[in-house]
């Protein structure tokens, strides 16, 4: 496995999250929540879990008297999230570059196996 490839990124969700976060500064809580398809809750525990490693940086304040939170990933978190995406990248080309052949293993035949014709 590539020492890269970063186990804790690698969850869905926070993989997903972190993919939203990755081209934007601040995000709302709520873009991200209705982008991820996920509830209040899982996402909070998401984030914090996030927040705990250094991933990402969250704000909290008041918009014109409603509640806001807000999102984003700080330095450590975006290098995280470019080398993860890198080693996935890593994966995908070493499985696309394996010849078709290499990719359909056979099993060996076992005595009393009827053979095709021509064998």
């Amino acid at each position: 496995m590539d020492a890269y490839f970063d186990e804790f990124l690698h969850v869905p969700a926070r993989l997903s999250i972190m993919a939203l976060l990755a081209p934007a500064d601040w995000v709302d809580f709520a873009f991200v929540r209705d982008t991820v398809e996920t509830s209040d809750s899982a996402l909070s525990k998401q984030i914090s879990a996030l927040a705990d490693i250094g991933y990402v940086a969250v704000r909290k304040g008041r918009d014109a008297g409603v509640r806001r939170t807000r999102v984003r990933l700080t330095p450590q978190g975006r290098e995280a999230f470019r080398r993860h995406a890198a080693a996935l990248e890593q994966i995908v080309a070493a499985a696309r570059a394996r010849p078709p052949e290499a990719a359909t293993a056979t099993e060996p035949e076992s005595p009393g196996t009827p053979r095709a014709s021509g064998s």
